[in-house]
């Protein structure tokens, strides 16, 4: 088959960072003069070469993107088809394996699985799809194939609706793959138990990557009196009340969210410790500090208030904000839980954020602990974007 694939071929030094392990590949790097972009075919196949002709990998390619190809082998003789997927879920599929005995995690991330542009979730028997390039979804019935083989599963699920697929150009759906897929599937974290809504909910219904940082919970609120904000399905608060919490009280504007977390708290036999109110969290934040409110923890891990570059100054005034609010509703010495997934701000940069807002406020700032992506969200050490989530624990106290 390698044989067919046409030719893309590089502009001359424009191989360094592919050569240093990068998957991507610019449109202003491809030498156009012998290979015009026009030529090709959004999610075609392709043979990379280096400007002197030196094969590079194979990548697929969309002619209209600024990154427009994704390398997704550096052997010229393994297309993307049926065999590599099988290679490739079993190489993620026995990393998983060696670190959890639990099959609830994220089984395929994009490019740190060598595999861009795929996310598969593992809900048990139930998987959960997003395919967010050209090149993916043209080969989505060998992929299919692929993950029914190696895990043998109840039903798959194609959850194609997320703004990645806007810029490709691709329509976004939901539809059920293979077998039959419930509305709502069982899943655990830490012990507690969830239904994730993976029709309706947000992504594929859950977020994986906050596991290592919510198991630390247990150490900061037995006993104390907790507010999650943003809360989504409670996968912050309701394992805040299966550890022990007093109390806790979840924000979100999603009045099936928070439906949904008032089930996973019954799942878990906490339903007489959550409380919910629905709303913006800013305004709801303001509504508990005008009431006098207070919590020994607040848990805020909000969307990406940077979803791009240009968004970053209008996104760290969006987290400075929200921190302050948080901070308002804390008890004497209580503790901030702040997350993050924007990948545009940096661990570092969180970190100045919190500080400048405790001191906006008059209060100090102790970090006690702080927390990332796991062994199921794996960093691609040429990719920084792969590496985007951060939570910090902080004590916050008075100025004295």
């Amino acid at each position: 088959m390698t044989d067919e694939l046409a030719i893309l071929n590089l502009k001359p030094q424009n191989d360094k960072r592919l050569r240093a392990g990068h998957l991507w590949i610019y449109s202003n790097e491809v030498d156009v003069n012998a290979t015009p972009l026009k030529d090709f075919q959004p999610g075609q196949q392709v043979q990379v070469n280096s400007a002197q002709g030196k094969p590079l990998g194979l990548a697929y390619i969309n002619p209209h993107n600024l990154i427009c190809g994704r390398l997704f082998s550096r052997e010229t003789k393994y297309p993307l088809d049926k065999s590599l997927f099988v290679h490739r879920i079993n190489v993620a599929l026995s990393l998983r394996e060696s670190l959890t005995d639990k099959p609830f995690y994220r089984l395929v991330y994009g490019d740190s699985d060598f595999l861009p542009g795929l996310v598969v979730d593992r809900f048990g028997d139930i998987l959960v799809v997003q395919l967010a390039t050209m090149g993916m979804e043209l080969v989505k019935d060998q992929l299919i194939e692929a993950l029914v083989q190696v895990l043998k599963p109840k039903g798959i699920l194609l959850k194609n609706d997320g703004k990645s697929r806007r810029a490709e150009e691709l329509p976004e759906y939901v539809e059920v793959a293979y077998g039959e897929v419930p509305q709502q599937v069982a899943m655990e974290e830490n012990s507690v138990k969830f239904m994730a809504p993976v029709f309706e909910g947000q992504k594929t219904g859950w977020f994986y990557d906050h596991r290592a940082s919510r198991s630390r919970l247990k150490s900061y609120v037995s006993g104390k009196k907790v507010l999650d904000v943003f809360s989504y399905i409670g996968g912050w608060g309701v394992q805040a009340a299966a550890f022990g919490a007093e109390s806790v009280t979840c924000i979100d504007s999603s009045e099936f969210a928070l439906d949904c977390v008032e089930a996973n708290a019954e799942l878990n036999q906490v339903r007489d410790k959550v409380a919910t109110i629905q709303g913006a969290a800013f305004e709801a934040m303001k509504m508990l500090i005008d009431e006098g409110e207070r919590f020994d923890v607040v848990i805020i891990d909000p969307p990406a208030f940077i979803p791009k570059r240009k968004d970053i100054k209008s996104g760290e005034q969006a987290y400075r904000r929200a921190n302050e609010l948080a901070i308002r509703l804390l008890n004497k010495n209580g503790v901030l839980v702040s997350g993050s997934c924007s990948m545009h701000l940096g661990r570092d940069r969180l970190t100045d954020i919190l500080r400048a807002s405790a001191r906006h406020l008059d209060r100090d700032l102790q970090i006690l602990e702080q927390g990332g992506q796991t062994f199921d969200h794996p960093v691609h050490p040429a990719i920084p974007e792969t590496e985007y989530l951060k939570a910090v624990f902080a004590r916050v106290l008075l100025a004295s």
